[in-house]
């Protein structure tokens, strides 16, 4: 079955840009501007009945995973490994990021003027504060957070609620079982969710070759090659370092998250993976508590293609305008990114609006916003998919240093 729906998901991918091929090829501007929107519904739907789910679905796994640890201290302790991990991580996809557009140097040909507007007025930079990022942190009201579908906040209410519920001697069972229920609910809706995936990939792409055309990959291709390159390298060094932890065992980890990330891929969006790539995980061994606390942290904490990205089109902003930055106006930027970065999830167009920030703060031309706005959606695409290949690695390495690996027969043995 499941190689089945990779096989529609597949045709899906490739039906949709030959449709949106010949709808760019063979249809006016206006009449391709008209099938996109209308196809474009298809994906506004998928994606709103993501979001529906997301909130009730990550409350309800992160209370019931901390709940079933034996403490408080046990809470702190995963918590702190699991944060060790995105902190290692995050430092390593930013610095891929700056070595790799030093090297490849994708934006210097351009040699574009020094403009005198500001193109990136649009978008709003203030929510990157650093007092507006932690005091967003807690939730005014959690029916607002799960409203707004504010990932951060439902993860802090989640864990005081979790961790009450595991300090109470007898863990307050008829609130866990109710917990446990919604879970087991939510994840049914989420399968008949899924069933709709081909169909709303095949419309997302259709619908955005059928406005750029298939040109636009040959106008950015050093960008955008250079970026999924960088991609690989990364994605390269998560795998070597989950088989160094895990054994080999880990390429089976590899093989089972492929679904849920050729589906981010496909959907620029790595919130519609989180449902598969949780249940992915628990299949492959990563105990339920774990994966239940580590995923959702991950999608706030740890988006490390989202984080590559930022670091990689700043300096190509910067390199399309001759622009030098200094190497320690460069450390400083990886600093500020590591803490922008954070506040992304639950932010739309988050990733635009951190390279907005970041280049305000070092009086780079905010008209480069507009160099990577018609390539966003297909860099979007790989970020996504990095970010849920990144996570499960975090998850399966914590669950391993946990010794929650369930089957442990099955795993080969470690030197």
């Amino acid at each position: 079955m499941n190689r089945l729906f990779t096989a529609f998901i597949v045709g899906a991918m490739v039906l949709g840009v030959a449709v949106g091929w010949a709808v760019n090829q063979y249809a006016s501007p206006d009449q391709a501007k008209t099938v996109a929107d209308n196809l474009s519904i298809i994906t506004d739907v998928f994606l709103r009945l993501i979001k529906m789910i997301i909130a009730p679905l990550v409350f309800a796994t992160l209370v019931a995973g901390i709940a079933h640890m034996e403490d408080a201290a046990t809470v702190g302790r995963v918590g702190a490994k699991a944060l060790g991990w995105f902190i290692t991580a995050s430092i390593v996809s930013l610095t891929i990021g700056l070595v790799m557009s030093h090297l490849l140097h994708p934006g210097s040909g351009l040699a574009l003027p020094n403009p005198d507007v500001a193109a990136g007025a649009a978008v709003d930079v203030s929510k990157f504060t650093l007092r507006d990022f932690i005091t967003h942190l807690v939730p005014k009201s959690i029916v607002e957070a799960m409203a707004n579908n504010e990932i951060l906040q439902i993860v802090i209410f989640s864990v005081f609620v979790g961790t009450a519920v595991a300090a109470i001697d007898d863990k307050a069972p008829a609130v866990l079982a109710l917990v446990e229920q919604i879970a087991a609910i939510m994840l049914k809706v989420t399968g008949y969710v899924m069933k709709t995936a081909p169909l709303a990939i095949f419309a997302a792409l259709a619908s955005t070759i059928a406005v750029q055309g298939l040109d636009i990959l040959a106008t950015y291709f050093a960008f955008v090659g250079g970026f999924y390159l960088s991609l690989g390298i990364l994605w390269a060094l998560l795998i070597g370092v989950l088989i160094l932890i895990v054994g080999v065992r880990g390429l089976k980890l590899v093989s089972a998250i492929r679904q849920p990330a050729l589906l981010a891929f496909s959907t620029a969006s790595s919130e519609a993976a989180y449902p598969r790539t949780l249940e992915e995980l628990q299949k492959w061994g990563v105990s339920r508590k774990v994966a239940s606390f580590v995923l959702p942290l991950g999608y706030s904490f740890n988006l490390d293609g989202s984080m590559m990205y930022c670091t990689f089109a700043v300096l190509f902003i910067a390199q399309a305008y001759g622009i030098d930055l200094s190497i320690g106006q460069q450390i400083t930027m990886l600093a500020l990114l590591m803490v922008t970065s954070k506040g992304m999830a639950g932010v739309p167009r988050a990733s635009l609006v951190v390279i907005a920030a970041t280049l305000s703060y070092f009086k780079l031309p905010e008209a480069g916003l507009i160099l990577i706005l018609a390539v966003d959606h297909l860099l979007d695409m790989g970020r996504s998919a990095t970010n849920v290949v990144g996570n499960s690695v975090a998850a399966a390495v914590v669950a391993k240093w946990e010794g929650q690996i369930e089957n442990p027969e099955a795993e080969p043995q470690a030197a």
